[in-house]
């Protein structure tokens, strides 16, 4: 395996921190069950854009935004299940 240099750790490490800003919105939703305040709308693009993200990064091969955006759009999936399961 080859050794990781400094530009790719500091994208993984942005892709961590962006990342993680989801689960407390998954945490207190999946606890209240409760989604009034969450917009669908906002989630529907969010999600969408975070999903061309991700097809971008595996066609330019970049694992930090192909990370990224794979477990932003689990998390983004989620709040969305959450978000029509407890209308």
């Amino acid at each position: 395996m080859e050794k990781m240099d400094a530009v790719t750790l500091l994208g993984l490490i942005a892709a961590m921190l962006t990342t993680s800003s989801f689960v407390p919105q998954v945490v207190r939703t999946w606890r209240l069950k409760e989604t009034k305040d969450i917009s669908l709308w906002m989630f529907l693009l969010i999600g969408a854009g975070i999903f061309l993200w991700m097809i971008y990064g595996f066609l330019i091969r970049d694992l930090p935004v192909i990370a990224a955006n794979m477990v932003s759009f689990m998390f983004v999936s989620l709040i969305l299940y959450f978000k029509i399961k407890y209308r």
